[in-house]
């Protein structure tokens, strides 16, 4: 037997979660069994774990829509006992059992072998929104960064602080969005020169275009932060969307793409084709550096997983959790 966070619904409606034991047959089919060392707590953990279910449909259902750990056993010939492999996407902690656990049981399509120069717990200190953070980072470098500052918006969040220290250690001017002027010496340590309010961006303004100011941006937060910065991107910029933490409304005209020919690009790290998504682990092993990386992570425990669900939908999370699932 092993441990797992286990969320169940009553008859009431409402879910409970709580550290079980349970058994290996019990785990979900699959191709290639995980014994998991890290996982990470992320937005939609928060939405699974919640009272209200989120993204559940069955249950119970075990969450952590990523991890990292060693191969156990394979059906699939590209991965042998032994193998470190890491895990993102496909829908693992909302439709299919999660990384909450000592054990899991996938696809061998769901997994990525962990590069050279990074082990399971950065790799978690990574997690689903650091590999979102770099899944922006090509798109932007595809589509060319202009001279100026990049802008991160949620720069104290997941996506914001990989996304952060990815950029400075590349060499760009990173103008870090934060409504918490306490994370000001977080982001600061990561690489960003700039620390800008969240309220002198999310300003109401009836303008559709302002000074041109960013040479590119990520941003983690959509709505009205999103339609802001549209109107101050540089002309041919590009802007990588990457969340909808402040709503999928986006009260915006189409000025900036039509006068001054600005890029949406939208970034979705759920299915990812396999070059992809190997592509980026390779980068982030090569462009983030590991010390920075130990500055992001707030080490955690499957019994702290009810509160920090909770925490994390409240924006109390800086930085990345990682949750070590053996501790």
């Amino acid at each position: 037997m092993f441990n797992a966070l286990i969320v169940e619904k009553g008859e009431d409606g409402k879910t409970t979660a709580g550290v079980q034991q349970i058994e290996i047959d019990q785990l979900p089919a699959g191709d290639v069994t995980v014994a998991i060392e890290y996982s990470t707590v992320n937005y939609k953990d928060g939405l699974c774990i919640g009272p209200g279910g989120g993204l559940v449909r069955n249950y119970p259902h075990v969450p952590g829509i990523d991890f990292a750990g060693t191969v156990e056993a394979s059906d699939d010939a590209r991965y042998a006992p032994g193998d470190k492999v890491v895990l993102t996407g496909w829908r693992v902690g909302e439709a299919h059992w999660g990384g909450y656990t000592q054990k899991a049981r996938v696809k061998a399509d769901w997994l990525v072998p962990l590069p050279t120069g990074i082990d399971t717990r950065h790799a978690m200190a990574v997690g689903t929104a650091g590999f979102t953070a770099m899944l922006a980072v090509m798109a932007l470098e595809d589509h060319g960064i202009k001279d100026g500052p990049v802008l991160v918006t949620g720069a104290a969040g997941g996506v914001g602080s990989v996304a952060t220290a990815i950029l400075a250690n590349l060499g760009y001017d990173v103008a870090a969005v934060t409504g918490r002027p306490e994370t000001a010496d977080y982001l600061t340590s990561l690489g960003a020169t700039q620390i800008v309010a969240r309220e002198d961006i999310n300003e109401t303004t009836k303008r559709p275009l302002e000074a041109e100011a960013w040479g590119g941006c990520i941003d983690a937060v959509g709505s009205a932060m999103l339609a802001r910065v549209l109107g101050q991107m540089k002309y041919g910029a590009s802007v990588a969307a990457v969340g909808l933490a402040g709503g999928a409304d986006l009260p915006a005209t189409v000025i900036p793409f039509l006068l001054r020919g600005v890029n949406l690009l939208g970034i979705d790290s759920v299915m990812q084709p396999y070059e992809n998504r190997l592509r980026a682990w390779e980068r982030i092993a090569q462009d983030l550096p590991m010390a920075k990386l130990e500055a992001m992570i707030q080490p955690a425990t499957l019994s702290d997983l009810p509160d920090l669900g909770r925490d994390i939908l409240q924006g109390k999370v800086k930085g990345r959790v990682v949750v070590d699932v053996n501790a």
